[in-house]
């Protein structure tokens, strides 16, 4: 008997021919030079890459056909998430999808219109964290004349995004300001230097702000939780993907360089870690996969959860281990700005703090899993 319970695991054809394709378009869109190309740049992206995605109908992935949607459920957004992290192909589509899931979550209903707008090829984002101290409390709220009043502290995509989705304080609870990105001025847009420059995020501070609309009450604490969660899967299968390609450059390197008189590769103390990073990262894909078949517009019960927590801990552990062999590898080159294994080791560091690390996730699981 499994200790998880759920082992379900599907693919159907549409996934695959889906998976297909993504990897051949971010292979051909991305890759260590297009990421390199972007790394100094305002953007991590082209502009015209993301027109080609929305073209595809990837940001409406997840939702349904009457709010101009694919109709294909969020769990079909993994083989994307996994493809562009193996082209290392930085875009807001991540940040656009966990958006999309919030507000069609807390209230598809009120936030309709600009879920027909994500859906077009509106980039969007969730400003959630507010103090960079633990113990600090929260200070973004709408006050009495509706108005949104603070701060938000590293908003993934923001400098991209046209609808903000901003977790508030209304009345004493917990709601979703949604804001017109067009309405900010520059300065209240303050962008942050990221150790993955292939993101962007950025703090933004809101003064006299008007909301588009507000969503509260109890859907939205449930909103939140799968938001979380499913942001933690997107990330994981973005992980494995670049865990992937770090593997790739990691081998070919050990293929070509040599060291007295015999390839590199033919030794056993560099072997072996390959070979584990290999596991780690086919043992994260599984749960990555398993996590995608679970999810549904429905609420995310007990068996997703576990699912979606056990995929970004084991996701996250891989890529840290490979991006860490890869500059171990790569000697004292491997520790400067132009070895490609830069790029990823430091993907690693972001994506471990993005929706938890292993610890935080397996803390939750022991609960989940063991206590009775």
């Amino acid at each position: 008997m499994s200790v998880i319970g759920n082992t379900a695991m599907r693919f159907d054809e549409e996934q695959s021919m889906l998976l297909d394709y993504a990897r051949s378009f971010c292979a051909d869109r991305g890759g260590l030079h297009a990421a390199r190309e972007h790394l100094e740049s305002p953007l991590e992206y082209s502009p015209d890459v993301w027109q080609e995605m929305v073209a595809m109908g990837w940001t409406g992935i997840g939702l349904p056909e009457e709010l101009g949607g694919a109709g294909l459920g969020i769990g079909a957004a993994v083989p994307v998430a996994e493809s562009m992290g193996k082209a290392l192909l930085g875009t807001p589509l991540i940040s656009t999808l966990l958006t999309a899931q919030l507000l069609l979550r807390a209230d598809a209903e009120s936030a309709a219109e600009v879920l027909r707008g994500i859906a077009a090829g509106d980039a969007a984002c969730v400003a959630e964290l507010e103090s960079e101290d633990w113990n600090g409390v929260s200070a973004c709220a709408v006050d009495g004349a509706g108005l949104l009043q603070g701060r938000k502290q590293m908003v993934m995509d923001a400098q991209s995004a046209r609808w903000i989705a901003v977790l508030v304080s209304s009345d004493g609870a917990p709601a979703i300001a949604v804001v017109d990105a067009t309405a900010l001025g520059e300065e209240a847009i303050l962008p942050r230097v990221l150790i993955d420059n292939t993101h962007r995020a950025a703090d933004l501070v809101f003064a006299d702000v008007k909301p588009v609309f507000l969503l509260s009450g109890p859907a939205v604490l449930s909103a939140l939780r799968d938001y979380r969660l499913l942001g933690a899967l997107l990330v994981a299968a973005e992980s494995t993907g670049a865990a992937a390609a770090c593997l790739d450059v990691t081998v070919d390197y050990l293929k070509t360089r040599k060291q007295f008189g015999k390839l590199i590769g033919s030794y056993q103390a560099l072997k072996h870690p390959s070979v584990e990073i290999l596991t780690m990262m086919d043992s994260a894909r599984s749960f990555v996969y398993h996590a995608g078949s679970l999810v549904t517009e429905a609420g995310l019960g007990k068996d997703q959860e576990v699912a979606c927590r056990m995929a970004k801990a084991q996701a996250t552990e891989a890529l840290k281990f490979a991006g860490d062999r890869a500059v171990q590898f790569h000697g004292g080159m491997g520790f400067t700005w132009d070895c490609d294994a830069q790029l990823f080791i430091r993907r690693a560091q972001w994506s471990q703090q993005q929706f938890g690390d292993a610890q935080h996730h397996r803390q939750r699981l022991a609960a989940l899993l063991l206590d009775n």
